[in-house]
């Protein structure tokens, strides 16, 4: 008998000039993993781009909502129903301002936390109960509007720690499919 496959959602926005901006964390987290998983060919399904590989017994499907972020929600609430996964086995990645660059925070359940991505997600869905691993990108400096911030690129500093921060949450989210939630919460919350 074939175990239930594993969504991995990433939240950003399409087009070339959000690439590489704070937002699209979760964006480039999916194309890490797919890389790491070697999922090969994409499709456009739920307003998504998706790929999927076998890992270790277990099928994983990588999405990318291409609706822009604040209506994430279509796309997630759309490839579960297709694929008839159970919100346990969802995984949705999203940056997270309140949380400090190079931080992870695995979570079960929680609100959006000014996340509209999030937002639009558990509202279409009608349930906050599903888990998501939280990517810290740390607050806006001075005065800066937190639109903004989100939708540059990261600072110097930071976009030398990414591939670190990438690697981590890429084997925090293989843990969550092999092991569980509470053994990706318990190896991989906090700082890289």
């Amino acid at each position: 008998m074939t175990q239930e496959p594993y969504l991995i959602i990433g939240l950003g926005n399409p087009g070339r000039e959000y690439k590489e901006t704070r937002h699209n964390i979760g964006f480039m987290l999916i194309d890490h993993l797919a890389e790491r998983i070697g999922a090969r060919g994409m499709k456009v399904q739920s307003k998504a781009i998706t790929t999927s590989a076998l890992y270790e017994e277990h099928k994983v499907i990588l999405a990318k909502p291409q609706t822009y972020m604040n209506l994430s929600g279509q796309s997630v609430q759309g490839l579960l129903n297709f694929y008839k996964i159970p919100t346990s086995n969802l995984l949705i990645a999203h940056d997270d301002l309140d949380i400090p660059f190079g931080t992870l925070r695995i979570r079960p359940t929680g609100g959006p936390g000014g996340q509209r991505g999030m937002a639009n997600t558990i509202e279409l869905l009608g349930t906050k109960d599903f888990p998501r691993l939280r990517l810290g990108i740390g607050r806006p400096p001075g005065r800066m509007e937190a639109k903004d911030y989100v939708l540059q690129n990261f600072s110097k500093d930071d976009a030398k720690l990414l591939p670190e921060v990438l690697d981590r949450a890429a084997d925090a989210a293989l843990e969550f499919v092999m092991k569980g939630l509470n053994a990706a919460m318990n190896k991989y919350n906090g700082s890289v």
